[in-house]
């Protein structure tokens, strides 16, 4: 995830990303990642109270509080978008989801609910990094669940390499980030100078 934590930061630093929901955050390195980056806010959703626990440590431990923009909400993903939509919208989605977690998210049947609800969460042009571990599951399984999904307006931008030191002689099995990006179709004629 190294490199998706680096593209991040790097839009962070350009001024093209502000505000980041880090979906299934685990320890919210991405949060780090961004605020470090100079992102003004980031709200972190994990369902493990003690895995966002220790995202606040790491916080601390980088000299960010929870004042200087971070959001921790132990929440199901699943059983909070009104809360998620209501803190929005974003300038970049981060979905880093478990490949398989025993009653709360198996990727070859969640991943695309969590898709479909990317166009109610960013802001026009932001970006969704879509993380995929999963070794059975390939880069084209997770395109078909961007275009399953029937979200037109959400376009593949590129998928990011794994660090050297983590080649695999089998990339498809290795980890999965892609970068999307919202770009909703405007109506010419409402934009129509009359």
């Amino acid at each position: 995830m190294a490199a998706g934590r680096t593209w991040l930061q790097n839009k962070c630093l350009e001024g093209e990303v502000y505000s980041v929901l880090n979906l299934f955050a685990y320890t919210c390195a991405f949060s780090v990642a961004a605020l470090k980056g100079g992102a003004d806010r980031v709200v972190n959703v994990d369902m493990s109270h003690g895995a966002l626990k220790i995202g606040q440590r790491n916080h601390e431990l980088n000299g960010l509080t929870e004042s200087g923009g971070a959001k921790f909400l132990s929440h199901d993903v699943f059983k909070t978008w009104g809360k998620i939509k209501k803190l929005g919208p974003y300038d970049a989605v981060v979905i880093d989801p478990p490949s398989y977690q025993k009653g709360s998210f198996v990727a070859s049947k969640d991943y695309i609910k969590v898709i479909r609800r990317l166009p109610s969460l960013l802001h026009p042009d932001g970006y969704a990094v879509l993380s995929l571990n999963a070794p059975e599951l390939s880069t084209e399984w997770l395109l078909d669940r961007v275009k399953e999904a029937d979200i037109p307006d959400v376009h593949f931008v590129e998928r990011l390499e794994n660090p050297k030191t983590f080649a695999s002689a089998f990339p498809e099995r290795a980890l999965k980030v892609l970068i999307f990006q919202y770009r909703p179709e405007y109506d010419e004629e409402e934009d129509s100078v009359e």
